[in-house]
Formats: structure tokens, C-alpha cells, sequence
């Protein structure tokens, strides 16, 4: 436990533990309950305003809707678990046997969205205007009858999905074990230490450190190349076979699910080629500062030795809890209580041990209507602005927590607002309460190194599995041609801006966004939601009730697509250049104060 606020989150309220037998009596009703519903999906009437149609969906997805929440519990409950503890073999078999059950959610959806493909527009108005629980999901009616536009052939599509638990799914768990299991061993004072991915650090101030564990992890990273080699392949091709049968390209499916046009995603691609060449004078101010003739892949975390740096500030837990709170309740006092309420009641796991999964996440558990967050804290100012990503997340489904349970789920691109949001808040908090030259001169290299991310590192991994997409139909990509795709991408996105041998083709091994089986072209809505983030803060300062208007702009994320959203809440065109040009004047500001202060 941290002095004040708890490292170690909460799980026993949400179900009994998985070792026990009243969790695996839970887990064989919802498997009863699934098998039920994907039955009786196979008899429901053809859509029409007939009362007996009416009646017999509407009781249909009501039940349909109470197992939805409680599947998505039980999955994010395991997860929770499994990834606390990424060696349990109890753990992984729940995971294995929970995402067996996806072909029957997968039979249901599939009925549900032929249904309504085969309902014209007029009989389908006439369907949910019948009864106010089917007008009130609308909306996700019609999202089942675009997505059904997707679908293989009825009996093709329910195969597909037995197919995926041995197919694609299991390719991605495979990769979730291999990384899990990674050990990296570390030299440290005369001693080999081993550790987890998660735990090797690139934000401490010697460069000689940096550098070391940088090579340790990736000679660790490169010993699972050809597995993973294996899995990245399987999984795009699994994709690419059934996009070829669809006769789609690889981005309209991340699109749909995405619920964001081509045109929005090309203007925002092509806006952010145009203007981030001023984060190359960033990277080189910062490479001066650190006294080197241009960075290093090892280098874009590293503190600015004039402050000493993150790691030499020994930023603690309870310190980052207090200043994010702060931070929040100063943008809405909801948000700040709410932040409050989730560290205090043990929400969130961030204690730094050795056998826990990498990286970070939120997972919603709805009918306890509630949320888990995990990441290791590192006692940096980058893992408290993990914090404040991950407590964005939370608050989003918090908001959201009232409405109908189809209308709770929202895109990637508008979940990555909120977070990316709340980072913003804590930045800008961080910056105007700060007094010192050089604290604001470090706030401003934190904030600048999540603009390259976004604008470099992310823009890499969707050139990466654009490319990568395109070889594989052709055939299977080896793991030194993926080397050579991500060093290229890298090259690309980073205006090659880094030292000639400072990049990091090994990339793909290590980054488990690219190996995510539910969501394909995982990457992109991060830098979506990004400058959605700074273009929406940086209209806070000219509304009369800015946290109001945001909250309803998280409201209507479950319920509008992402440009209706936009322009409904903020009145903006996101398929023409001027709000993202909005949000990426902020990042040249930043750079501009970032540059002077340097001087």
C-alpha cells in the first residue's frame, strides 16, 4: 500500500475468485444463457411493424443486452486477473475458454445484423418507431445494419467465427503468453537482474543506461521474433482472407468500426504530414540539449538534464494522485470527485512487481457499473500521466453509465478523446501552476514527447501495417522483412530525424497493438483522439459551460457516429483540414515556448 492511496486494486467485490467453484458456476450460466440466445436468435420474426415482430425483438434484445453486460464483465474480471498475474495457467485457461464463447455472441450478432440488412429503410422506421425501447436503440440497429454489410454469407460468417477461437483469436493469446512469460535481464550494479517488459525503464538521465536497456530488451524481444513472426502473419492473414472475399481493402473494416469516413481519416494524415515538420526542431533542441548530434529510438523518453529528470524526482504514487486530482477538479469538480472516488476504492492497479502483463488499460465492468484500471507506476511523471489517460477512459464509461447497454459502446478514436484529454488537463494544469524555468521547460518536453508519439510513433505503426497489409496478401512477410517495413515506417513518420542507426526496427515484436485480434489497424485512433483532445481543450476557454458541453459530447459517443459528434457538439467538419490545423497550431505553440525556454 502507497502512504495514502492504494497500490493494488479491488477485484473480490466484482465475482468470486476464478479458483473457485461459485465463479465457475457464473461462468456456465453465461455459456447456458449465450447457447439460449444464440438458439433463439436463429427463430426471431423478419423485421416488420407487425406487433408480434414489435414484441418478440424487443424482449429479444432486452435479454440479448442483460448477457452483453454480463459477458463483458466477466471477460474484463479475467483479464483483470490475467493480467496481474501473467504466468497463472488457471487465468489463461478462463481467457481461453471465455473467448471460446465468442462464436455464439458472434451467431448472435450476425443474425441480429441480416435481420436488419433485410429490412428496407422505410419498414425499418416503421420497426423502431413501433415501441420506445427499440426507438431508444435506434442508433445501434442501424449500426448492425451497416456492419451486416461486412458479413460473409449467413453459415460462412458462423464457421468464420468457430474458425477464429483456433484461428485468429488463438494467435493473438499465443502472443499474449509469449509476452507475458519475457523475461529481459538487466545488468545492474555488477548483478544480472531479470525483468519484465514493463518494468525496463527509458526516462532515467544516464544515456549509458538508457542505451543498455534498450539492447537488453531488445536481444530479449528478438529471441520471440519468428514466433511472433508467425502470429502477426496468421493474424493479418486470417483478416485479409475474409476482406478478400468481401472485396474490401484492409481499412474498411477498422473504418466502420472506427464509425469515421476515409475522407476524415486522409484529411487527418495528410493535415499532420504537412505540420509536423516543427517537432523535428523539437527533436533536434532536445538532441543539443542531451548532447548528442541527433536521438536515438532509446532517447525520446529521456529527461532533460537541466531538471534532473523524472526518475531523479522520485515522483510518488500518493504525489501523482494528489496533482492529478487537482488537475481534474479544477477542469470539473466531477471529474476531480470522480477521480477521487476511483483511487480511493481501489480501483486501479499500479504496483511495480515482476510478473505482471506490459502496458496499460481501463476495462469496464457495466453491471457492477463500475471500472479496473491496470499499469505499473514508475515513480515518473509519464506514469502519472498514464494515470490521468486511464482515468479519462474511466470517466468516459462513468458518463455513460445511465444509457441503454448498446449504447454504453463507443469507438476507439472517441474513447481515445477522453483519455488523451484528461492528459491534456494535467499537462496544462501542470504548466500554468509552475513557476520554475526549468519545470516548465521539462512539462513542455513531456508534453512534446506525447506529440511525437502521436504524430510520429503512431503515424509509423499505420504506415508499418499499411505496408505490411499490402505484402501479405502476397504471401507470408518474414521477421527480417518486418524489420526492414518498420525501420522504413519509422524513417517516414520521424522525417528521418533520428540518428542513423537510432532506430528500432524490432518494433513489431515488442508493440502488442499490432497483435490485438478484436480490433484490426489497432493504432490510428490514438492520434484521432489526440488532437481531438487539444482541438476540443482549446475551445474551453471561449464556452460558457465547456465540462458541460464535453460530458454531453462523451454522451453522444455511444450514440452518434464520430463527425456527427463532432459537429453536433463543437460544430466542426472533421473531413476538411481546419479543426485538425486547430489542434496542431497548440503543438507549434508548445514548440515555440519550448525553443524560447531553452534558449
Amino acid at each position: 500500500m502507497g502512504d495514502r492511496y492504494p497500490l493494488t486494486w479491488e477485484l473480490d467485490s466484482l465475482y468470486p475468485h476464478p479458483e473457485t467453484d461459485d465463479f465457475r458456476a457464473i461462468v456456465n450460466r453465461l455459456k447456458d444463457e449465450l447457447i439460449r440466445l444464440a438458439a433463439l436468435s436463429e427463430e426471431l420474426p423478419a423485421v416488420n411493424s407487425s406487433a408480434e415482430a414489435i414484441s418478440a425483438w424487443r424482449q429479444f434484445l432486452t435479454q440479448h443486452a442483460e448477457a452483453h453486460a454480463e459477458s463483458t464483465a466477466v471477460n474484463a474480471f479475467v483479464g483483470c486477473h490475467a493480467a496481474a498475474d501473467a504466468a497463472s495457467k488457471t487465468f489463461q485457461r478462463y481467457e481461453g475458454e471465455l473467448s471460446a464463447l465468442s462464436p455464439l455472441q458472434s451467431q448472435i450478432a450476425t443474425n441480429i445484423e441480416f435481420a436488419f440488412q433485410a429490412a428496407d429503410d422505410d419498414t425499418f422506421a416503421a420497426f423502431v418507431g413501433g415501441n420506445p425501447s427499440l426507438q431508444e436503440n435506434a442508433y445501434f440497429l442501424n449500426l448492425c445494419r451497416r456492419s451486416a454489410k461486412l458479413r460473409l454469407p449467413r453459415e460462412q460468417e458462423l464457421l468464420a467465427a468457430e474458425l477464429d477461437v483456433d484461428g485468429l483469436h488463438a494467435w493473438g493469446r499465443l502472443y499474449d503468453r509469449l509476452s507475458g512469460e519475457l523475461r529481459i535481464q538487466i545488468q545492474e550494479r555488477g548483478e544480472i537482474i531479470e525483468r519484465s517488459p514493463g518494468q525496463v525503464q527509458f526516462d532515467m538521465p544516464q544515456r549509458a543506461i538508457r542505451e543498455n536497456n534498450f539492447y537488453a530488451a531488445d536481444k530479449a524481444w528478438s529471441g520471440i521474433a519468428d514466433s511472433c513472426a508467425e502470429a502477426i502473419n496468421h493474424i493479418a492473414g486470417s483478416r485479409l482472407s475474409k476482406y478478400r472475399r468481401l472485396g474490401i481493402d484492409h481499412l474498411t473494416a477498422p473504418l466502420n468500426q472506427n464509425r469515421m469516413t476515409r475522407e476524415t481519416l486522409d484529411t487527418m494524415w495528410s493535415t499532420v504530414t504537412l505540420r509536423k515538420t516543427c517537432v523535428v526542431d523539437y527533436l533536434r533542441k532536445k538532441a543539443e540539449l542531451i548532447g548528442v548530434d541527433r536521438l536515438s529510438w532509446f532517447d525520446l523518453q529521456a529527461p532533460l538534464p537541466s531538471t534532473g529528470g523524472p526518475a531523479d524526482a522520485g515522483l510518488s504514487y500518493d504525489e501523482a494522485c494528489d496533482l492529478t486530482i487537482d488537475a481534474f477538479s479544477g477542469f470539473s469538480p466531477e471529474f476531480g470527485d470522480f477521480a477521487k472516488m476511483a483511487i480511493d476504492q481501489r480501483w486501479i492497479e499500479v504496483e511495480d512487481r515482476a510478473g505482471k502483463r506490459q502496458g496499460g488499460f481501463c476495462t469496464d465492468l457495466p453491471t457492477r457499473r463500475q471500472s479496473r484500471i491496470f499499469m505499473t507506476f514508475t515513480r515518473s511523471s509519464d506514469s502519472m500521466s498514464t494515470l490521468a489517460h486511464e482515468l479519462g477512459h474511466a470517466y468516459h464509461t462513468w458518463v455513460l453509465r445511465d444509457q441503454p447497454v448498446f449504447l454504453r459502446d463507443y469507438p476507439m478514436n472517441l474513447a481515445e478523446t477522453a483519455s488523451t484529454f484528461a492528459e491534456a488537463v494535467l499537462g496544462e494544469n501542470r504548466l500554468a501552476a509552475s513557476s520554475s524555468r526549468q519545470e516548465k521547460l521539462q512539462i513542455l518536453d513531456e508534453m512534446l514527447s506525447d506529440a511525437v508519439s502521436f504524430l510520429m510513433n503512431i503515424h509509423a505503426r499505420f504506415i508499418f501495417e499499411h505496408h505490411f497489409h499490402q505484402e501479405r496478401t502476397t504471401g507470408e512477410v518474414s521477421a527480417a522483412r518486418l524489420g526492414e517495413l518498420m525501420q522504413a515506417a519509422q524513417q517516414e513518420a520521424y522525417l528521418d530525424a533520428l540518428a542513423e542507426d537510432g532506430w528500432n526496427p524490432n518494433f513489431w515484436i515488442s508493440k502488442l497493438h499490432f497483435y490485438i485480434t478484436e480490433w484490426p489497424f489497432y493504432n490510428f485512433p490514438y492520434t484521432f483522439g489526440y488532437l481531438l483532445s487539444l482541438g476540443t481543450y482549446s475551445l474551453a476557454k471561449d464556452a460558457t459551460d465547456f465540462p458541460g458541453q464535453f460530458r454531453s459530447f462523451l454522451v453522444g459517443t455511444g450514440c452518434q457516429d464520430s463527425e456527427a459528434a463532432v459537429e453536433s457538439s463543437f460544430g466542426y467538419d472533421l473531413r476538411e483540414p481546419e479543426f485538425w490545423n486547430r489542434s496542431l497550431d497548440i503543438v507549434e505553440l508548445r514548440v515555440q515556448q519550448f525553443l524560447e525556454l531553452a534558449k
